[in-house]
C-alpha cells in the first residue's frame, strides 16, 4: 500500500506541476493554469498611477534633455496599453488634471482605457473638477471619484463663432471676399456680424450630432437612462454631492481616502503606488567623451541606431495644423503650421521605402491653400501603396482635399469633415493708413496689377479673373473628390457647397467609409498590404519632429525664427489671462496666410465646440 501511495503521490506532483511523462507540455491543464492566475492575483498587487493633464499633440514631440519636452497622444496610449498587458497591475488611477484634450483625443485615449478593462484590472478616475471632455474621459472608467467641493461643468455643447466686421468698419478696413458652394462660411467672420442662415443651419445639425453622442456616450458608460443624462446635463453645473445623487459620481472623496480604500480592499499584502508609470526618463549620463556626444546628438535631434529588424513598416503620416506652401512651422500663436514642402518630403520618403507597404495619414487640419493641398495630394497619389486615412479632430476643405484620394477613410463620430468649397479675397488696408496720416501714390500697367495689393478692394476686372480661378479650382476640387468617393460627380456636388458634417453624417453620405480610431486605420493597412494581423510591424512616424535646438533658438531662417519666437512669447501672456483670447487672436494667422494663398480651402477657422 504504501508502494500504491508513494506512486498516486508521485503522479499528483507531476500532475500539479503540467509535467506528466508523455504529456504535452505546450498545452498545460486546466490545474496548472488555474494555479497561474492565482499567482498572478497574488503577485498584482501594484498599482499604476497616471496623470492625464496639459495638451496632447499627436505627431512626434521634441525630445528634452531628460524626458519629451510635451507628452503626445501616442505616448499616453502606449502607457496605458502597457498597463493593460502588466500582470503585476491590479489597477490604474488616473488623474484626470484639466488636459486641453478635443472630441477625438477622448475617443483615442477612451479606448486605450478600454483595453485595460478588459484584462481584469480597475480603472478608477480622480478629478477635482470636470469640464465635459474631462467627465467624458472619465465616465469610461470602472469608477469616478471625486472631493465633496469639486465641481461638475457638464452643460451640454456650444459653438462659439466670432466676427470681426464692426472691428474692421471701425478701422476703416475694407474686407473684399470671395467663395465657391453658398456653405463656404470660413471669410463670414471678417464679413458679417452674425452668422448666414446657411452657416446657421450646418452647424446646428453638426452641435445635435455632438449633444447626441455625449448623452449616449454618458449613458452607456454609467448604465443610465439618456433621459436621466438630459436632465443632469440640463441641471449642471452642480456640485459633486449633487452629482453623486443623479448617478454622475460613485463615491466622494479626497485622494488620499481613495488610496485607503485601496489598500483596504487590497488582497496578498500592501499595495505599491508607481507614480508616472510608464513614462520613459532620457539616459542622463553626459560624462566623458560618450556623453557629450550623447548630448549634442540629442540636441541636434540626431536618433539613436535602432536593432535591424525584418518586420515591414507602417508610415504613419501627420498632418497637423493649417496648410501653407512651404515648410511646417509654427503660427505666431503656437499652433501648427502644416507645410506642403515638408509634407511632400515626408510622403516622398515613406513612398520610396522599400520596406514601407503602406501609408496611414493622420489628418487633423481645418485646410488652407489650395495649391499646397494639391501637391501633397499628388504626392500621395505618387506613392503607389496603400493608403489609409484616419481623421482626428477636424479634417475639412484642405484637409479634406489631401484625405480624398485615398484607399479607405476612418473618421471619428465627431470629426468636423468636408467642407468641399474654395473662399478668398483680400484685406483693403488704405482707410486705416490714411487714419495715421499714411497716403500712398501709385503707377500701374495693366487692368489687373492690383490684383495683390493691400490698398483697394478688388475692381470690376480683378473680381472676374478671381472668380473664374475660383470657379476653375472648385471643378478640380469636386472632380477629384468624385473619382477618390467613387461617386456620380453629380451627387458629390450636391455634399459640396462648402459644406461641413459630423464623421457621423459624412459615413452616412459616403465622405467616409468607416468611424474608427488610428489603430482601426494602422490595422487596415496592414490588410490591404496583405500583412497579417497578430504579425509585427515597425512604425516610421513621419514628419521628424524639431530637434531641441531648433526648439530654442527657432527655425534656420531669420525672419521666420524672429517671428516664432515673438509669438512665443506673446502666446504664453495671452494663455495666462484668458486661453480664449488667445484662440481668438489667431485670426492673425488665417490673415497672414490669406495674403499670402490668394485661393484657400479653408473651413470656418473660429469654430470652437466645447
Amino acid at each position: 500500500m504504501s508502494r500504491t501511495f508513494l506512486f498516486s503521490a508521485l503522479i499528483f506532483m507531476l500532475a500539479f506541476n503540467g509535467t506528466l511523462v508523455g504529456a504535452d507540455t505546450k498545452a498545460p491543464s486546466k490545474k496548472s493554469e488555474s494555479k497561474k492566475e492565482v499567482q498572478q492575483k497574488k503577485v498584482a498587487t501594484k498599482w499604476a498611477v497616471i496623470e492625464i493633464k496639459g495638451t496632447y499633440p499627436e505627431g512626434p514631440q521634441t525630445p528634452g534633455l531628460f524626458s519629451d519636452i510635451v507628452e503626445s497622444l501616442p505616448k499616453l496610449k502606449e502607457r496605458l496599453e502597457k498597463a493593460a498587458n502588466d500582470t503585476s497591475l491590479a489597477g490604474v488611477i488616473l488623474k484626470i488634471q484639466s488636459p486641453q484634450i478635443g472630441w477625438a483625443q477622448v475617443s483615442e485615449i477612451s479606448r486605450s482605457i478600454n483595453k485595460v478593462k478588459k484584462t481584469g484590472k480597475k480603472v478608477y478616475a480622480f478629478l477635482e473638477q470636470a469640464m465635459t471632455m474631462d467627465y467624458l474621459l472619465a465616465s469610461h472608467c470602472d469608477k469616478i471619484i471625486m472631493p465633496e467641493t469639486g465641481m461638475i461643468l457638464i452643460p451640454g455643447v456650444r459653438a462659439e463663432v466670432t466676427f470681426y466686421k464692426n472691428m474692421l468698419d471701425k478701422l476703416d478696413v475694407k474686407t473684399d471676399m470671395m467663395r465657391v458652394g453658398k456653405y463656404k462660411s470660413a471669410a463670414e467672420s471678417l464679413t458679417r456680424t452674425e452668422m448666414s442662415p446657411e452657416f446657421r443651419e450646418e452647424l446646428t445639425a453638426i452641435l445635435d450630432d455632438h449633444f447626441q453622442i455625449l448623452v449616449e456616450t454618458i449613458a452607456k458608460n454609467r448604465g443610465m437612462d439618456t433621459k436621466k443624462v438630459e436632465t443632469a446635463i440640463d441641471l449642471a453645473p452642480f456640485l459633486v454631492t449633487d452629482a453623486n445623487q443623479h448617478g454622475l459620481v460613485d463615491s466622494i472623496g479626497y485622494y488620499d481616502e481613495l488610496i485607503s480604500l485601496i489598500e483596504k480592499k487590497s488582497q496578498g499584502g500592501k499595495p505599491e503606488f508607481v507614480k508616472s508609470y510608464g513614462k520613459k526618463k532620457r539616459d542622463t549620463n553626459f560624462s566623458g567623451l560618450a556623453g557629450m556626444i550623447k548630448m549634442m546628438n540629442l540636441m541636434m535631434g540626431v536618433e539613436p541606431r535602432k536593432k535591424k529588424s525584418n518586420a515591414p513598416k507602417i508610415a504613419i503620416i501627420h498632418a497637423e495644423g493649417m496648410i501653407i506652401t512651404g515648410k511646417s512651422t509654427e503660427s505666431m500663436f503656437a499652433g501648427k503650421i502644416m507645410g506642403s514642402t515638408t509634407m511632400v518630403k515626408a510622403i516622398n520618403k515613406a513612398a520610396n521605402d522599400k520596406n514601407v507597404k503602406a501609408i496611414v495619414l493622420r489628418v487633423n487640419s481645418p485646410g488652407g491653400s489650395a495649391l499646397a493641398s494639391d501637391l501633397m495630394w499628388r504626392a500621395l497619389q505618387k506613392a503607389d501603396k496603400p493608403i489609409v486615412v484616419s481623421m482626428g479632430s477636424v479634417a475639412a476643405s484642405g484637409g479634406y482635399y489631401i484625405s480624398m484620394g485615398a484607399d479607405y477613410i476612418f473618421s471619428e463620430p465627431t470629426t468636423i469633415t468636408g467642407s468641399i468649397g474654395v473662399v478668398g479675397g483680400k484685406i483693403a488696408l488704405k482707410g486705416l493708413f490714411n487714419k495715421f496720416g499714411m497716403t500712398t501714390d501709385v503707377i500701374s500697367r495693366g487692368k489687373n496689377s492690383g490684383v495683390v495689393s493691400t490698398l483697394n478692394k478688388f475692381n470690376e476686372s480683378e473680381k472676374k479673373a478671381m472668380a473664374r480661378m475660383f470657379d476653375g479650382f472648385y471643378s478640380i476640387f469636386t472632380e477629384k473628390a468624385a473619382k477618390g468617393r467613387k461617386m456620380p460627380i453629380e451627387k458629390l456636388q450636391e455634399l459640396a457647397q462648402g459644406r461641413i458634417y459630423s464623421g457621423m453624417r459624412a459615413k452616412k453620405f459616403g465622405l467616409v467609409d468607416e468611424l474608427g480610431s488610428l489603430d482601426d486605420a494602422i490595422a487596415h493597412a496592414k490588410k490591404l498590404a496583405g500583412i497579417k494581423p497578430d504579425d509585427k510591424i515597425q512604425k516610421m512616424i513621419l514628419p521628424k519632429a524639431t530637434s531641441p535646438f531648433e526648439q530654442l533658438f527657432g527655425p534656420i531662417d531669420t525672419d521666420a525664427r524672429a517671428v516664432s519666437m515673438l509669438g512665443k512669447s506673446i502666446s504664453s501672456v495671452l494663455n495666462m489671462v484668458d486661453r480664449g483670447l488667445l484662440e481668438k487672436m489667431d485670426i492673425l494667422t488665417f490673415i497672414n496666410i490669406m495674403s499670402k494663398e490668394s485661393c484657400m480651402a479653408v473651413m470656418p477657422f473660429h469654430l470652437s465646440i466645447k
